[in-house]
């Protein structure tokens, strides 16, 4: 056999084999540790992924995120890149079929009687279709494909992080409806006292240093009244944003934190956790895209053969163009063969290695990121609900303390400094027990969220 038909035997056999550059995708080792750090006993399977509904039991909280997911800007983004980056992909994916072209043409010359001579012409035409011998546009649409994937997982992590977002305001909500009832209370407890000592002052039963402390607590539970209403203030704007829409003007929150009741979810190991996480699989997609991108790269210094072909009529009367015309087929194939461009080819090829390198470093990051979190909420998880019990010791104690200072000081066996000092531990500890059990229910939104739930079910 000559080399002209061991050449063409070869070229056939890679066509018909589908021969791609594309290096072997290898899913690269998590680096993280096969387990959790200390965070309480994991003795259950990871959760599958509950849907929103089934972890967020209160109907309001339901009712926000399900008009979150309606109207978030953001997700309508994410929505809208799939439909874009599926269009990305059909583009690629056509590039690897013939297109097919209606063509008609007219054309006027001198003929050989001495005249002008109108030729007529119509038919099918297939203009320079690349015969991917060696896969580059199969690894373009193998690219956009992955990439397509990506966006699906991207528009998954971004209603991960919605939901969550949007219990978190919610949360926050009804930390700041506690701290405001619990400040407006204590203000005007402290208005009483300031007021009765003022009296004691007129009737020379206490002195101007009681009345200036009285009145310094007094203008500090206003202060953090201001505050506390200017904080709840921003978190309904914040919420407003995530839903899309503004606040309902009626939004009245019923509950209180410790009537919240969110379920605990068993962490698994990591590997498990890995394979929930909607921005680790996006991570992993954009990594196959980049993949991908090297056999295009690759392919880029073998011969392109692409073919350019026709069939139609040709006649010198419009009405006998397909009567008495002539019928024809053309075919044209070519072949490029990359000698000298400056170096492109293998400067594309090194950018394309880079890029999948950088791609592997953000899966790794991305890996990274999800088990921080989860050993953060795990971490919380363990310490927060111990956290609770301490401080609501210390509340309880506090309470107790200025049960007594009142009635020593009621006796006279106690300075008016005690007791306001005893007034203002109390709405300390009071406080504290409100934003821990805040962060307590925040962390289990936290650790859902980390293990990838929030997207699946039903509205989801």
């Amino acid at each position: 056999m000559n080399p002209i038909r061991r050449t063409s035997a070869a070229l056939a056999a890679a066509a018909l084999a589908g021969c791609s550059m594309m290096p072997a995708y290898e899913r690269p080792a998590a680096p993280v540790p096969l387990a959790f750090p200390a965070g309480g006993p994991e003795s259950g399977p990871v959760a599958a992924d509950p849907a929103w509904q089934d972890f967020f039991a209160d109907e309001q909280l339901r009712s926000l995120i399900a008009t979150s997911l309606r109207n978030n800007r953001d997700l309508r983004v994410a929505v809208l890149n799939i439909e874009q980056a599926r269009a990305q992909y059909d583009i690629r994916n056509a590039d690897r079929t013939p297109t097919l072209n209606a063509a008609a043409g007219a054309s006027r010359a001198p003929s050989a009687s001495g005249g002008v001579a109108t030729t007529y012409s119509a038919g099918l035409a297939v203009t320079a279709w690349e015969i991917d011998l060696f896969g580059r546009v199969a690894s373009l649409s193998q690219a956009a494909l992955s990439q397509y994937f990506a966006t699906v997982e991207g528009r998954a992590a971004a209603q991960v992080s919605l939901v969550s977002a949007v219990a978190n305001s919610w949360l926050a909500l009804i930390a700041d409806q506690e701290l405001v009832a619990l400040t407006r209370q204590t203000l005007a407890t402290r208005e009483d006292s300031l007021r009765l000592t003022r009296l004691r002052f007129d009737v020379g039963a206490s002195s101007e240093l009681d009345v200036r402390l009285a009145q310094s607590l007094t203008e500090t539970a206003r202060a953090a009244l201001a505050q506390q209403e200017r904080q709840r203030a921003l978190n309904i704007n914040a919420l407003g944003l995530l839903l899309g829409q503004a606040v309902p003007a009626d939004l009245r929150i019923g509950v209180d934190s410790a009537s919240v009741a969110l379920p605990d979810l068993p962490a698994g190991t990591p590997s498990e956790v890995l394979m929930l996480r909607p921005d680790v699989r996006q991570a992993e997609q954009q990594l196959m895209a980049a993949n991908a991108n090297i056999g295009a790269a690759r392919a880029a210094f073998f011969p392109r053969i692409s073919l350019t072909a026709a069939f139609g009529s040709a006649s010198n009367e419009l009405d006998g163009l397909f009567r008495g015309g002539s019928w024809a087929f053309t075919a044209a194939p070519q072949l490029l063969q990359p000698i000298f461009d400056a170096g492109r080819n293998r400067a594309g090829l090194a950018s394309a290695v880079a890029g999948r390198d950088i791609a592997v470093a953000q899966y790794e990051r991305a890996i990274q990121s999800a088990f921080r979190e989860v050993s953060d909420a795990l971490a919380g998880r363990a310490t927060l609900a111990q956290q609770l019990r301490a401080q609501r010791a210390v509340a309880e104690a506090e309470s107790g303390r200025l049960r007594l200072s009142q009635m020593r000081f009621e006796a006279g066996v106690a300075s008016f400094l005690d007791l306001l000092d005893a007034q203002r531990s109390l709405f300390t500890a009071r406080q504290a027990v409100i934003q821990i059990r805040l962060a307590q229910l925040q962390n289990q939104v936290l650790l859902y969220r980390a293990l990838g739930g929030g997207w699946k079910g039903p509205g989801g």
